[in-house]
């Protein structure tokens, strides 16, 4: 038997990987320490290499208004940096209106909220009072002999107090925390201007390693699924952050017309939630309820009724349009990406998770429709309506039937026959 250069390659490429995988199982802890140590290393690049793919998206369109710039490299430049004071003048604004909006809405919301619970306990105290079955019905089934309301609402009041008290000796040890990723941070931006700046060039090396080491097949069919993967997450990324910024816009000028408070927080940060898709807006509605409910819970009402017809607009209108199929994924399989990068990953999974389905159903629909023509599948039983597909066994029974049918029809016709004998005609004279 000879041996070839591509037998011991393989042989020593499958003998490697089983060494690594019995490393891998039999040292777990220093491969975990490995991997932590990798990663730490990594996420800076990766980072700036996320913050390159999303920036090229509004780049490419400030680039193209700079079309009348003839140098390239003076157009790429400016490009750049028209597209980051844009984007850090958007992110300012955002801040500098939710931050003074937040501050004053919890100042305010502290003492209505314990006004709020004292009228809740009074209101509770004379339903009970007036209904004394309920309240020995409430006595018997929770075992308390005396319902002490009043204390109860100041226990209420004080964890709302020691829980705005945590939340502020969090967010200052979440300071602490940011300022020991801000290196990390400044070197992923760094590598991002690089990777913007040299795009087309860092592009043409990717391909020539990959037909250098890799079979072409194999390289054609994964750079077209790199193109692929680039204009479904560029579409995702234009098409939602377009329209979170409508759907804010709606709130907005829906809440003045209806003199509702809290205007200027509350469509900021549905338009920032709708991010998400699906629950990212009910997550915007639920905490402009919550502000609203505290000061008047009949606006309350009113904004939630507002919320479902606004969702209903833009569910059916706005998003068709505005980001239309341009991720080519039906809405039932976006609730199941949502879903599922949500359990990985938190909100980036759900971002992230949607375009990934999209280019996966869109790479599978491509593979099933060239297996069926491979296969010459009759195309009416590909229909809406295919027609009855019957198995042998049920063939062979409905046959079976007939015959005995059949048997039992000769059987009756003998019969008949036997009682009702035909007259032989009459012999001619």
């Amino acid at each position: 038997m000879q041996i070839d250069k591509k037998t011991v390659r393989n042989i020593f490429m499958i003998a490697v990987g089983a060494i690594a995988f019995y490393w891998v199982l039999h040292e777990t802890d220093q491969f975990k320490n490995l991997w932590t140590g990798l990663v730490n290393v990594l996420s800076p690049f990766v980072l700036g290499a996320a913050i390159a793919f999303i920036v090229n998206v509004p780049m490419r369109a400030v680039e193209r208004q700079l079309a009348f710039i003839r140098k390239d490299g003076l157009r790429r430049t400016i490009s750049i940096i028209l597209t980051f004071i844009v984007i850090i003048l958007v992110i300012t604004g955002v801040i500098l209106l939710l931050v003074p909006q937040i501050s004053d809405t919890v100042q305010s919301l502290i003492p209505q909220l314990t006004d709020f619970f004292l009228r809740l306990e009074n209101k509770i105290v004379v339903f009970l009072e007036n209904n004394p079955e309920l309240l020995q019905w409430v006595s018997s089934t929770t075992g308390l002999q005396s319902l002490d309301w009043s204390g109860l609402i100041q226990k209420a009041v004080s964890m709302l107090k020691n829980s705005v008290s945590l939340i502020a000796t969090g967010a200052f040890s979440a300071v602490g925390g940011v300022t020991s990723a801000i290196v990390d941070i400044v070197i992923g931006l760094v590598f991002s201007l690089y990777c913007l700046a040299r795009k087309e060039i860092l592009a043409r090396q990717g391909r020539r390693i990959l037909y250098a080491f890799l079979p072409e097949r194999f390289c054609d069919e994964s750079i077209r699924v790199m193109r692929l993967t680039n204009s479904t997450f560029s579409n995702f990324i234009s098409g939602q952050c377009l329209e979170a910024l409508i759907l804010g816009c709606l709130f907005a000028v829906a809440m003045a017309i209806f003199k509702l408070p809290f205007i200027p927080l509350i469509s900021v940060l549905i338009a920032i939630t709708a991010l998400v898709p699906i629950v990212g807006a009910f997550v915007g509605c639920i905490l402009g309820a919550f502000f609203i409910l505290v000061n008047d819970p009949f606006q309350a009402l009113v904004f939630v009724a507002m919320f479902l017809v606004l969702q209903q607009i833009e569910g059916n209108l706005i998003y068709p349009k505005v980001v239309g199929t341009s991720i080519g994924l039906p809405g039932m399989w976006v609730l199941v990406a949502v879903t599922i990068g949500g359990d990985l990953m938190g909100i980036a999974g759900m971002l992230v998770m949607i375009p990934i389905s999209s280019v996966l159903y869109t790479l599978l629909r491509e593979f099933t429709i060239k297996r069926v023509e491979e296969r010459q599948i009759d195309p009416d039983k590909l229909r809406d309506h295919p027609p009855e597909l019957k198995s042998k066994f049920k063939e062979n029974r409905e046959r079976k039937k007939e015959q005995k049918l059949l048997k039992q029809m000769k059987e009756l016709a003998a019969r008949h026959a036997e009682k009702h004998p035909k007259k032989s005609p009459r012999k001619e004279k």
